[in-house]
């Protein structure tokens, strides 16, 4: 990206933050927890689900293991059981119970802040501990790409990559560290609310003038209806 054009980019994703803050002031992580811990087994949780999906298990789920050592010690049975109206639930139990052993074990069954420990726990790949630091530890080490943020980030011309490593190394250039997990909820609340993947509301769009897809999708909109 030449240095013109990246200036330019993080000009016009000023004006989107901006206009997406006035949208969503409110703009938060969705998923229901009240601690580190739990918002990591949600996490853990949310992969191929949606967060309705995991808030709707989780509150039984949090009483029943209320620590570490409760999920490291669980019956497998019983937390498949527990997470079974989820997708993909006998990997995520096996996920949970592997990544709450090594919590007990070499973190004192606390969850580390720091994304070279968070990382090496089973289950969490950088996303997962982006949304732990960002939301658990007020820590901006860096931007969750999830599907919502990867399809608005390439929409709005912030990125052209596919790989969600690559889309982070993108929007970190443009964006203010500052912003990075803030950032990262008012593109997935716009992808929730109005930027869908089938048939986006460009018609409607806050952010409409700022994006260079949005005219295409409306003009080829308008030529089949």
């Amino acid at each position: 990206m030449a240095r013109e054009a990246l200036a330019a980019r993080a000009a016009r994703v000023e004006k989107i933050v901006a206009s997406l803050r006035a949208a969503y002031p409110n703009a938060h992580c969705e998923l229901d927890y009240s601690t580190p811990l739990e918002l990591l087994i949600a996490t853990i949780l949310s992969a191929q689900c949606t967060d309705k999906q995991v808030n709707l298990v989780t509150p039984e789920l949090f009483k029943r293991y209320p620590s570490a050592h409760d999920y490291a010690d669980a019956d497998t049975a019983d937390l498949e059981k527990s997470i079974a109206r989820l997708g993909f639930f006998r990997n995520k139990a096996r996920s949970i119970k592997a990544c709450c052993r090594a919590l007990v074990d070499q973190h004192g069954g606390k969850v580390p802040a720091s994304m070279e420990e968070l990382t090496q726990l089973a289950g969490v790949g950088r996303k997962t501990a982006n949304v732990i630091l960002g939301n658990a530890f007020k820590i901006n080490e860096g931007i969750v790409v999830d599907t919502h943020v990867a399809r608005l980030s390439q929409r709005l011309g912030l990125t052209t990559a596919v790989a969600p490593e690559k889309i982070e190394l993108d929007l970190v250039k443009l964006v203010p560290r500052l912003e990075w997990t803030l950032f990262s909820h008012l593109l997935i609340w716009h992808g929730r609310r109005r930027c869908y993947a089938r048939n986006p509301d460009c018609a409607r769009c806050e952010v409409f003038t700022l994006c260079p897809t949005g005219p295409k999708l409306l003009a080829a909109k308008g030529a089949k209806g």
